[in-house]
Parts: C-alpha cells; structure tokens; sequence
C-alpha cells in the first residue's frame, strides 16, 4: 500500500513532465525532418533492394507480433512501429522518384534506337541506352515494390484498428467482482508478488530521474522551479485572467460578445496556465535530459489526462462564473450555479489521479485485479462526482420552488440532456455493483467525453454568433468600415451575420456530432449496443439478420436528423427568412419546402443505413403502384397538388381566396391539404387539388395592399342625379378608412323604366376591411337618404290575378 501510494505520487510530479516533452520533441522532430526533405540521399540499387527487404520482413514481424500481442501497449507499439515504416517508405519513394525521372531525360537525349535497315549506331551509345533501360527498369520495379509496401502498411494498420476494437469489446463484455466485495479492494492493502515485482521495476526507472533533480547541486533549482510552476498555476492564472476581463470589458464593443469572450478567456486561461506550468516542472525534473523510453509512453498518455483534466475544470469556471453572475452564458439561477461551482474542479482532480494510476498499470502492465481496480476507481470518481452534482443541483431548484422562488426555465433540449446523463450515471453505478468493471469504465469515459463536447459546442456557439452580430453591426466601427467599402445598408449587414453566424454554429453543429459519434475514447455507440447483446446473449439476434449496428446508427441519425431539421426551421423562421424575406406568405412556403425535403432525404438516409438497398426495393414500388391506383390516388394527387402550391406559388400563406363558395385567408399550406380561415374564426380543410383543378379567386395576389367598397343603388327616375351623387361622394369622402388617392367615384351605371343605378366606389387600405366599410357605408348612406328626402326605387312586380274565362 505504502509503494502504491509513493508511485501514485511520483506519477503525479512526473505528469507535469510531458507536454513540455512532447512540445519539445515536436519541436527537435520538425528541423530533422525538414532536413531530411531537403536533403534525400540518394541510394544505390543495393541499397535500394536491402531497404526493400528491411520493410518486408518489418512487415512481417508486426504481423507475428500482432497475432501474439497481449495488451493495448502492445497494439499501440504495434502503431506506431508501423507509422515510422509508412515513413521509410515514403522516404525511400523520394529518393527513387528522381532518379527515375534523371534516367528517362537521358533515355530522351539519346532518343529512339534507329532502323537497322537505313543506319547503324556506335557500339557505345546502344551499350549505353541499355544500360539506362536496364537500371530504369529496376526503379520501376523498386517504386512498385514501394508502392505495394504502403498498401500493405495502410491494411496493417485497418487489422490493427479492428484488433483494438474487437478486444475493448471483449474487456467490456468481461465481468469480474463487484466494487462491494472485498476482493476488489484488495491489491490496496496487498499486492501479489508479481504485481509487485513489475511496480518495483518501473519504479527502478522513476527513482533515477526523481534523484538527479534532487542531487545537492540541483535542489534549490528544482525547489525554484517547482515554485515557479505553482506560482504560474495558480497566482499566473488569476493575473491573466483579470487582463483579459479588463481587455473585454474595455476594448470589445458593448454587446453580448463581452459575455462570450470572457467565457473563452476562462477557459483558455486554464489550459494555458497549466500547460506553461508543466513546461516549467519539466524542465526542474529532467534539466533537458531525455525520459527512458517507457517512461515516455506513459507520460504521453498521462499527458492527455492533464490536459483533459485542465479543459474540464476550465469550462466549469467559464460557464459558471460565480463571481460575477451577470456575465454567465447559460441561464442558471445564482445559488445553482453556487452549488455546482466545486464538482468540476473536483472532478478534474480526482480523475486525474485515477486515471494516472489506471495508466500506471498500464504501462507496469499489472495483473488483472489490479488492472480492473483501476479502472473501477475511474469509474467511481465520476459517476459519484456528476451524481453528486446532479442530487444537489436539483435540491437547490426544489428548495427555490419550496421557497417561491421561480428557478431558471429549462429547454426541452437541455432537460433531454439532464435525464440522458442521469441514466448514464445511474447505468454506470449499477454496472460497478453487477461487476462490469470495464463497461462502468467505458461509459463513465464517455459522459466525460459527451460533457467536454457538449459544453465547448455551447461556448464556441455562442461565441460565434456574438463575433458575427458584433462585427456586423452598423451601430459600431467594424459594421460602418464594411458599409463604406462595400456599400451595403443596415439590413444587408444584418442578413450576412445571420447567414455567417448560421453556417459557423452548423459547422460547429457537425464536427460535435461526429465526435460524439466516432467516440472519444477509441469505439463508438454501435460498439457499446454490440458489447450489450454479447452480454445479453444478442447472437440469437443475429441468426435472423438483424443487425444491432445497423438498427442503432439507424436510431441515432433519425433522432438527431429530427433535431437538426427542427432546429434549422426554427432558426430560418426566427431568424435568418425575417431578414432575407419581408412576404410571411413566401417564408411559410420555403420552410414548409425545406422540411418537406429535409424529411424525404432524412428518410433515405435512415433506410440507407438499415442497409436497404435500392436495387431489393422493387417489390415496394409494385405494391405502392398498385395502391396508388387504386386507393392512394387522391393521397399523390394531394402531395403532387401541394408541391406546386409551394413552388409555382398560385396561392400562399396569408392569401385571402374565395373557392367554392369558402372565402377567408390561407393558414398553412401542408402536404395533403390547405388551411382556410373564414371570418368566423373557423378553418375549412381543402384538399390541394383542388387549388389547382378549380376556378380559385385570389383577392389579395394582384394588389394586396388595397381593397374596393363598390356600392350600387336605385333612385327613381324624378330624381336629381347630381345631387345623389354629390351625397355619395360625401359619404365616402368623410369615411376614415377610404383612401383619398385613388379619389372616390361615381359612375352612371343603369338607366331603366323603374330607376337610374348609380355605382359609388371607394378603395380601403386593405380586401380585408372592405365588408365592414361597406357596412358603415350603407348604414350612412341611408341615414344622408331620409334627411334629404330622397327615396329608393321600389322594385316592380307584375301582378296576375285569376279572372273568369271570356264568354262564360
């Protein structure tokens, strides 16, 4: 126990060592390698064929080792030993190449060998083309030999990464004691002779580099170091970020990319501080000595964690930022925020720790008791670290509610997220009492992993869209630079921001998915369903052609295909089709357009992945043509109907129409029918045919900022016509919803035995108002009629009566 726990504290000081070192030999790496491509040596036929013969039976080696290889270590030496034979054999193509192409431009000058009929050629220069054929002969085949060998490398390298998979599989499949036995718990209180044997002898190459820092001569420089690092870590940390909070707050325009900005600075100034740290820890341990090699495998994954371990605690702090709430991205209330506040650093610390002595393990390449102690240990960091978050961030909102408090309104997204991560936490801990060690370690990993995207997708997203409003906006100095270069107008500025900010936040939107998708940590979610089916016997499943994978990556790119298509809507309604577009009818069609598309090719895609095949869903199309003519007929007519609404546009949303005796404006246009609101407030539900087949009036698709109120009455023939129509004229004129220009008219319409007919009309702002002017029209009218004693004409009848017959 006493040696576990040196070594776990030792890996901690030796941690810092190697992104220094990694940064260092990229850095040593680069110069030799630019070097070397400046300059190729040139190799000899001999040499060429004994390096031809290095990679092959290199080749060969890697292939013996990798059907007895034991271990992930193993695998990834594997990799690697493979990288730098892909290397050679570029190298060797470089020096060949040239010498090939040197031997065809003397072939060249030396030309065709002449007709033996008309001239002959001195011995020398034909012993000399066939020297040059020969030796080009042999490069040719020394570049095939070269080319075949990276073909081969790059097959190694795809049967590697397949090995890798099948056997993180096969480990997360494995089920061993729970972390409630006591045995799971015993190599921290007794280890096995040959556990401790293997600690002992990578212990015996961390002690020679912790003592030379710690010789007589070294030691104030490494206590000065090591202080210097601290101070960096922690002091530094603080002094950067108030520089870059008053940069913020001073130099970026007064908008929401303060808020944004100042996230990001958080964040970097985590990852920043503590990489520089490590840097300066690095140089107080080795003093520029390089590590032994094993060590500097081990400090290389070790690496990765720190770094991980930074990211995580800094996003905590940036989306937080308890200290000064009013710049905090998400919507938390204050005391959650408060409550969440100490588990991502924890986190970060804990695992950090775990997962240094999980890859200790690794590299001492211990039993597999020890081994899965590590990897329990992992797991039971996180799943009590995010649970714990979680038990306490929804006690603080019950006791906002308890206390009549009204806590933050949550997303339908974000509550989405919150129950997926307590189930992951949930499935995790019962994992670790079932016994299954390596799925427990594989799904704490992932929620890690899914965190970390998650959170940088919402800051990176938030900061675009914040760089985009505030670059191109005319109220500051950017936005006014662009106008005046390119002579654009306020809304043109606004249109490119959303377009940009649209584009950076789906491009942002992507590569997240398909990091979520591909894993992070080496499988993928078709991976883990596969392991599960293992488990639970899925082989039954496969017998009968269903595919766990298939179905899977089938689910995940419907469900997010949704997503994506619901949230594209919502963002071109609210956001970018506002700007672009001023008509609410031609909005409605482009999206109801969009999502129709969108769901036809999200359709494809699910059966695609199914692994349907175009060419077996010939039975499909004979049974959909036989219901299409027969009872689908009226359904296609309808969908065929509505896509010509939505692209010829005869009809569009807002448009008020009059079919069939219905009359009231168009609601939505969808793939079956059309939505009509009468005056009523009721809705008639038209098929889209007959938009197209019928005789449809469309009131508002000519002129649809103005309507008529046309009136036509009948006075008596004794009446004075100028005098009526000077009492029309009045009435309209006086009216405040007719328009002045066009002018009220009167017309002289009829002249007949019973009457004159005048027609009075009078154009309104909108077709809508028309009835209820004419309405007020008719009720003034008549009132104006009965003072000036002027009448209506009464409408003649003709009277027959039943009289006796003549001459009765």
């Amino acid at each position: 126990m006493r040696r576990i726990s040196w070594l776990v504290m030792s890996l901690v000081l030796v941690t810092l060592l190697q992104v220094p070192f990694a940064g260092a030999a990229e850095t040593a790496a680069r110069p030799a390698s630019e070097a070397a491509a400046q300059q190729i040596p040139v190799l000899t036929h001999a040499e060429a064929v004994a390096e031809l013969k290095r990679l092959q039976s290199e080749q060969d080696r890697v292939k013996q080792l990798a059907s007895n290889a034991s271990g992930d270590l193993r695998l990834g030496d594997l990799n690697e030993t493979l990288r730098q034979l892909d290397e050679d054999v570029d190298k060797l193509t470089a020096s060949l190449t040239p010498q090939r192409a040197q031997l065809q431009a003397q072939v060249d000058l030396l030309g065709p060998p002449p007709d033996a009929a008309t001239a002959r050629e001195a011995p020398a220069v034909v012993r000399q083309r066939a020297e040059l054929n020969a030796r080009k002969a042999q490069l040719d085949d020394e570049l095939k030999q070269a080319a075949d060998s990276k073909d081969n490398i790059a097959h190694l390298q795809d049967q590697l990464a397949k090995l890798q998979r099948s056997r993180l599989k096969d480990q997360l499949a494995l089920r061993s004691d729970s972390i409630l036995n006591p045995s799971f718990w015993m190599p921290l209180f007794r280890l096995g002779e040959e556990d401790r044997t293997r600690l002992g002898n990578f212990t015996d190459e961390i002690k020679p580099v912790l003592r030379v820092a710690w010789e007589p001569g070294q030691r104030g420089k490494t206590l000065l170091l090591l202080c210097l690092a601290l101070a960096v870590w922690s002091l530094g940390r603080r002094l950067l970020e108030r520089g870059l909070a008053w940069f913020c707050l001073h130099q970026l325009p007064e908008t929401r990319l303060r808020r944004s900005a100042l996230a990001l600075a958080t964040a970097l100034t985590t990852v920043v501080t503590t990489a520089l740290a490590v840097r300066i820890a690095y140089a107080a341990f080795t003093g520029g000595e390089e590590l032994p090699a094993g060590l500097q495998d081990l400090m290389a994954e070790i690496a990765k964690l720190t770094m991980t371990s930074a990211l995580i605690a800094g996003l905590g702090r940036a989306l937080l930022c308890t200290q000064h709430p009013s710049w905090r991205l998400p919507a938390l209330a204050d005391p959650v925020a408060l409550a969440m506040k100490p588990f991502p650093t924890l986190l970060a610390g804990l695992l950090l720790l775990a997962g240094t002595l999980e890859q200790f393990n690794r590299m001492a390449d211990t039993s597999v008791q020890v081994t899965l102690l590590g990897r329990g240990l992992v797991s039971l960091v996180v799943v009590l670290v995010i649970g714990a978050a979680l038990l306490r961030a929804n006690r603080v909102r019950s006791e906002l509610v308890a206390a009549g408090e009204r806590p933050e309104e949550r997303a339908t997204l974000a509550g989405l997220i919150h129950a997926a991560v307590t189930l992951i936490v949930i499935v995790g801990f019962g994992a670790l009492l079932v016994g299954y060690i390596s799925f427990a370690r594989f799904l704490t990993y992932e929620l890690v992993w899914f965190d970390i995207v998650l959170c940088s997708l919402y800051l990176l997203t938030q900061l675009t869209r914040d760089v985009c409003e505030a670059l191109f906006s005319a109220q500051h100095r950017s936005g006014r630079i662009i106008k005046q270069l390119f002579g654009v107008d306020d809304s043109h500025l606004e249109q490119v921001s959303t377009v940009l900010s649209g584009i950076g936040a789906s491009l942002l939107l992507l590569v997240a998915v398909l990091a979520l998708l591909t894993g992070g940590f080496g499988t993928t979610p078709a991976d883990l369903l596969n392991t599960l089916l293992t488990v639970l016997g899925g082989e039954k499943l496969r017998s009968m052609n269903i595919m766990p994978d298939r179905i899977l990556n089938a689910v995940i790119a419907l469900v997010v295909g949704i997503w994506l298509l619901r949230s594209v809507r919502r963002w071109l309604d609210a956001e970018l089709l506002p700007k672009l577009c001023k008509e609410p009818g031609l909005r409605a069609s482009l999206i109801t357009l969009f999502s129709n598309v969108g769901y036809v090719l999200l359709v494809l895609l699910t059966l695609s992945l199914l692994g349907v095949k175009w060419e077996n869903l010939a039975w499909i199309v004979s049974a959909l043509s036989v219901g299409i003519g027969f009872g689908l007929q009226e359904i296609v007519k309808n969908f065929v109907s509505g896509l010509i609404l939505l692209t010829e546009r005869p009809v569009k949303v807002g448009d008020m129409v009059s079919l069939a005796g219905v009359e009231g404006d168009i609601r939505r246009i969808n793939v079956r029918a059309t939505e009509i609101q009468l005056g009523d407030r009721s809705t008639v539900i038209v098929p889209n045919s007959q938009l197209i087949s019928q005789n449809v009036r469309n009131v508002t698709m000519s002129n649809s900022t103005q309507g008529v109120a046309t009136l036509q009455l009948t006075f008596p023939l004794n009446t004075d016509p100028e005098a009526v129509r000077d009492l029309l004229l009045d009435v309209y004129r006086q009216h405040e919803t007719i328009l002045d220009i066009p002018a009220p008219s009167v017309t002289f319409s009829q002249l007949a035995p019973n009457g004159i007919t005048l027609s009075v009309t009078g154009y309104v702002s909108s077709p809508r108002i028309a009835a209820g002017t004419k309405s007020d029209l008719l009720f003034e009218i008549l009132k104006r009629l009965r003072a000036a004693n002027i009448s209506l004409s009464e409408p003649q009848t003709l009277r027959v009566e039943n009289m006796a017959a003549l001459g009765m």
